[in-house]
Formats: structure tokens, sequence, C-alpha cells
């Protein structure tokens, strides 16, 4: 019965993954029939390569940055919708609706409403007789924008996870608490945040990985520019591969940011399933 299963996952996961290790390990450059093994030449390159730290700077910032955008805002409107408040269904939907939509498409949206020239930002900045900003362009400013442009497509999902989780608590902790006359905060503190570590745990895994291996938004949105300005790690690897031909190098890049996934999830996960146990 799991056979099948199995054999998906080795020959769409494992298999790809390990050929991307051998790749690591040579100077291929992507289309050659041939290719020669340089050891971990590749990987000495890679080490002294400023690009190399500045693409893990900003793909770390696009990781943290939206996990924890995501979270508070999520975990804030699960709160604000499992009251009984007028349009609650209208506004789950809301903000749920761009989370269908694609990645690319939402990039290409925000970049019509960004761009320099035409863009609805700055016509609206000159209808209201202020300076136009070329936001795109602005290194210090366009990071921002792409965490920004993430945490608002995937913020629904982090919603409708702690939302399962605050129905999921019985209400009797909480009228039990009331008698004693614990303040809302109170209530929040001890008991709401305590038995949503479940959801918090998810919720903290799902967004470091898909902050960390951002790549759809970048392209449409900056194109990794101004120069690498706001490449990720996921963008570069594209960049060396397709443009510059250097598909060993672009392994070995690949190899690097799955280590770095691997090592921020499973701590994340170790960290707030400890926080489970202590709840």
């Amino acid at each position: 019965m799991y056979l099948p299963a199995l054999a998906a996952i080795c020959f769409f996961i494992f298999y790809p993954f390990l050929n991307g290790i051998k790749i690591s390990f040579t100077n291929w450059n992507g289309f050659s029939q041939t290719y020669d093994y340089v050891g971990f030449k590749q990987y000495s390159r890679m080490l002294k390569d400023p690009d190399t730290w500045l693409v893990v700077k900003n793909t770390l910032l696009y990781g943290i940055g939206s996990t924890v955008l995501q979270n508070v805002i999520g975990l804030g409107y699960a709160l604000l919708l499992n009251q009984s408040i007028r349009f609650k269904n209208f506004t789950r939907t809301v903000v749920y609706l761009p989370v269908i939509i694609s990645p690319l498409i939402m990039g290409y949206i925000f970049y019509f409403f960004f761009a320099f020239q035409g863009g609805a930002l700055n016509d609206l900045l000159v209808f209201l007789g202020l300076d136009k900003i070329n936001a795109l362009a602005d290194p210090k400013l366009n990071i921002w924008l792409i965490v920004f442009v993430n945490t608002f497509q995937f913020v629904g999902i982090a919603m409708i996870i702690y939302l399962a989780g605050l129905q999921s608590i019985s209400k009797d902790y909480y009228e039990a608490v009331q008698i004693d006359g614990a303040s809302s905060f109170q209530q929040f503190k001890n008991i709401t945040l305590p038995m949503l570590m479940p959801s918090i745990t998810i919720n903290m895994v799902i967004n470091i990985i898909g902050g960390l291996k951002l790549f759809d938004v970048i392209i449409s949105l900056t194109g990794g520019g101004p120069g690498y300005a706001s490449q990720s790690m996921s963008t570069f690897m594209y960049d060396l591969y397709f443009n510059r031909q250097d598909a060993g190098y672009a392994a070995t890049q690949g190899v690097f940011m799955a280590i770095i996934i691997l090592i921020l999830s499973l701590a994340a996960l170790v960290y707030f399933k400890r926080k489970e146990i202590e709840a």
C-alpha cells in the first residue's frame, strides 16, 4: 500500500537530491555530455565568494522576517475572527484568498503597484503632492517589500491553523479562571498561548521552510536586483545554472541551502516541541 508513495518520494525527492550532491563535486556547465570531478573545489569557491554571504543574509531575512510577521499577524487575525463579530466568514475568505493565487502572479500584481513609472503607489504620492519613490530599485527597501508580499500572500495559512487551534480549546478552562477574576491578558497568557503551542510549532516550521526557499515573488518583483541586492539562494542558483552555465557551482549552492533549511527547521521543531511539553 505504501510502496507507490515510497517510490514517488525516492524518485522525485531523494534521487534529485543525491544527484545534486554528485553534481556539486563537478565542473558541469549544465548542457554538455561530459564533466570532470573537481573534489571540494566548488565548496572552497563558495565559501570565498562574497555573493554567497550576501544571498545567505537575504535568505535568512526572507525566512525569519516572513515567519515572524506571518505568525504575529496570523494569530491576531485568528483571535479576532474567533470572536462573534459581523462579516466573520467574509473576512476569513478575504484573508485566505491570496493563498490560492500563484506566487508569481502575486509578485507581478505588487510589481505594478510599486513600479516607479505608472505604479499605483507613486500615482497616489503624486496626487498627495509628494515625491515619487523607486522602491523596487532601492536595496534597503526592496528586501522588506518582498517579505511584505510573501507575508500578505501566506498569512491566511497561519490564520487557519491558529483558528483550528483556538476552536479546540475547551471553554471550561476560561470559565474556571473567570470565576477567579483573571483578566483577558492573563487568560491569553496562561490558557490560550500554552494550548496553542502545537499550532505555533506547525506554523513556525512551515513558515521558515517557505520563507527560506522563496523564489517566485523575488523573480517577479525585483528579478533579484539591482545587481544581487535582493537575490536569495534559490534565485542565485537559478542565475548560476541558466544564465552563467555554471551547474556544478549551482548544485553546491543548492546543497548549502538544503543544509541551512534542515538545520533551522529542525531547530525550530525541537525548540517548540519542548515548549509544548512544558506547557
